[in-house]
């Protein structure tokens, strides 16, 4: 049996927003909306659809498994947006990437308060 991701909702307070800002973040393109959906597609074909809520919003944890060179042209971008970016989940390290597994990894948020994680190396791949 194969499993896959194939896509997630993902909670906002303006879906067409909260979609841009990832796309724009991540160098990705915003699809056309597809029922209540603003989809946002990964290059491996999973999508993250946002949705308006009215709704307190939990948040939640997304990760992006990026290459080096890609880490470095998303962080300048997280960097010239100006936002605050950590080096761990629990944003006890502000300002600061971490390094574990001998890649480097950053955390942001999304303007809904969703913990957005960029990182070069699979937690637990050694390094």
């Amino acid at each position: 049996m194969t499993v896959q991701l194939n896509h997630t909702i993902v909670a906002a307070h303006d879906k067409h927003a909260s979609a841009r800002f990832l796309a724009d973040i991540l160098g990705l393109s915003v699809s056309p909306q597809y029922g209540p959906f603003v989809p946002v597609e990964i290059p491996n074909g999973v999508t993250l659809d946002y949705m308006d809520t009215g709704e307190e919003i939990t948040p939640q944890h997304y990760a992006f498994l990026v290459s080096e060179d890609d880490f470095d042209t998303i962080f300048a971008r997280i960097r010239e947006a100006g936002l605050t970016y950590w080096a761990d989940p629990s944003h006890h390290r502000p300002g600061e990437i971490n390094r574990n597994d001998g890649g480097r990894g950053a955390y942001f948020d999304d303007p809904d308060g969703h913990r957005l994680e960029i990182l070069t190396r699979p937690y637990g791949s050694g390094g």
